[in-house]
């Protein structure tokens, strides 16, 4: 099964960690990102944890970003709000 293509139209920093997520279906979720960055053992990962560096995020076709793809998620992993480490994602930031 395919999962339906879904877009981030706009996002809002919410405090600490947390990001407010409006997606083009009409839905929101709110991202608290401090446990996979503090959990991560990447120091390119854990460099997000700096609040300004954290907070310079920007939606960018349907996406959420930091820097050049310095930081990103699955659009559906943000949606279903099911972020998390995988041994061959971290070795990939």
């Amino acid at each position: 099964m395919n999962d339906p293509k879904i877009d981030i139209q706009s996002a809002e920093w919410e405090g600490e960690y947390r990001i407010r997520l409006h997606f083009d279906d009409g839905s929101r979720q709110t991202v608290d990102f401090l446990p996979f960055l503090s959990q991560s053992r990447h120091p390119d990962i854990r460099a997000f944890l700096d609040q300004r560096r954290f907070r310079a995020f920007r939606v960018e076709y349907g996406n959420l970003l930091w820097g050049d793809f310095d930081l990103c998620f699955p659009i559906m992993d943000l949606y279903r709000n099911r972020i998390s480490h995988q041994a061959e994602g971290e070795a990939a930031a």
